[in-house]
């Protein structure tokens, strides 16, 4: 219900209820009358008592409910209309007593304690329709937070992480240990097979280049059956060495690389010489232009794909989304100790922000008091409180004339 059907309603409830309290008054006063009017009787001075009293607990108890939010009959009687003239003080004890008894580490520990928040936020996102939500929201979070990023600042901040991180790393040790780690896996001996294979290859689509080539450089007075066993020599003595090298792991030549490239590794790791040529040819990388505009461009490109990835039901990102949380979720559940460890977190933070900021939420109330002026105070708070306090008037009718009875049948009995 929306807060202007509420007063509404609280409204309508205070006018009725002050027409019971007025009804009531009305009715001991015609009481009274009528009993004043009729003839002697033995019941007539306790009926007469009765409505005396009545009237006057009635009366009283208007007064005292009238007063506390504005003067009786609009006669500025001195100490009425309360609330009006002390607001700011009530405000201000309002927001002391809040910040004194609510406002504090172990009420607020207890709740906390109590309230089995962990489990209960377990138990809602291991549902596979919560995780969705979930995830939903945490979508257009990382969409809204990347559309107001500033792209030139963040592109700038990266481009000098990247050149500081690229700048601090030495990349011949780097390289060498890359080595070191294909060495150790067998890998070059995997590429040096690839090697003499396409080496076989070339050398089958190009045999006739060769054999033109042997013409051109032999004698001419050598006649072409040599220079075709010489070519023949020649070229089956390369096919038959690739073909060792490349069926035999443990040949002589294998062991030789092997032992070439583990003397490279080291050398990489340690020789100045070709660290310095490592940094130089890094420092020329980083200054080539393609890879200058790669890095530009490196943030622009990955905020667009984040933001379509965030924006789809169907991508990827939101899929390990939904399933990050479900695992969550089943883990808060079925972990005690994933449960009070977020339960000692949640308890850290709100005691953070109630030693920090507790004063805070007591000058909010006080000065919002204080912003209010008088009559809007009263009104506000007659709405919430003024229907309750008529039973004070209604009760304060019925219990004076009872004391009416009571101390006129004393009186007889004296």
């Amino acid at each position: 219900m929306e807060p202007d059907a509420l007063d509404a309603d609280k409204a309508r409830d205070l006018r009725r209820m002050k027409a019971v309290a007025l009804a009531l008054l009305v009715a001991a006063a015609a009481l009274y009358i009528i009993v004043t009017l009729a003839e002697p009787d033995g019941w007539k001075g306790y009926v007469q008592a009765f409505a005396e009293a009545a009237m006057i607990g009635a009366l009283a108890d208007w007064f005292a409910v009238t007063a506390l939010f504005r003067h009786p009959l609009r006669i500025p009687i001195p100490h009425t209309a309360i609330i009006p003239k002390r607001k700011d003080q009530i405000g201000a004890s309002l927001g002391e007593f809040v910040e004194s008894n609510f406002l504090t580490q172990e009420v607020l520990n207890e709740r906390i304690g109590g309230a089995g928040i962990p489990r209960r936020l377990g138990e809602w996102l291991r549902q596979p329709a919560n995780a969705n939500k979930a995830s939903e929201v945490a979508a257009d979070a990382l969409s809204g937070a990347l559309d107001v990023f500033d792209d030139d600042e963040v592109q700038a901040g990266l481009e000098r992480f990247l050149r500081t991180r690229i700048d601090a790393t030495p990349v011949a040790p780097l390289v060498g240990k890359a080595i070191d780690l294909t060495v150790a896996g067998g890998h070059h001996q995997r590429l040096l097979d690839a090697t003499l294979k396409g080496l076989g290859g070339f050398l089958d689509e190009n045999r006739s280049t060769f054999r033109e080539r042997l013409d051109d450089e032999s004698p001419w007075w050598v006649p072409e059956p040599i220079d075709n066993r010489i070519f023949d020599k020649i070229y089956g003595a390369v096919h038959r060495f690739i073909d060792d090298v490349g069926g035999d792991q443990d040949h002589d030549v294998r062991s030789s690389i092997d032992a070439r490239v583990r003397d490279f590794a080291e050398r990489l790791k340690q020789d100045p010489e070709l660290m310095a040529k490592g940094e130089q040819f890094k420092q020329e990388l980083l200054q080539h232009p393609d890879v200058r505009a790669w890095i530009e461009t490196l943030w622009l490109g990955t905020k667009a794909q984040l933001i379509e990835m965030a924006n789809d039901p169907n991508s990827e990102l939101r899929y390990r989304m939904n399933r990050s949380y479900q695992r969550f979720g089943d883990r808060l559940v079925n972990e005690p100790e994933l449960r009070a460890k977020i339960d000692s977190w949640i308890q850290r933070i709100v005691g953070y922000v109630v030693d920090n900021y507790r004063s805070e939420v007591s000058e909010l109330i006080s000065s919002t008091v204080a912003r209010w002026d008088g009559e809007s105070t009263a009104r506000k708070m007659e709405l919430q409180v003024g229907r309750d306090l008529q039973f004070i008037r209604i009760n304060g009718t019925i219990v004076g004339g009872l004391a009416g009875i009571a101390i006129h049948a004393i009186s007889e009995l004296l």
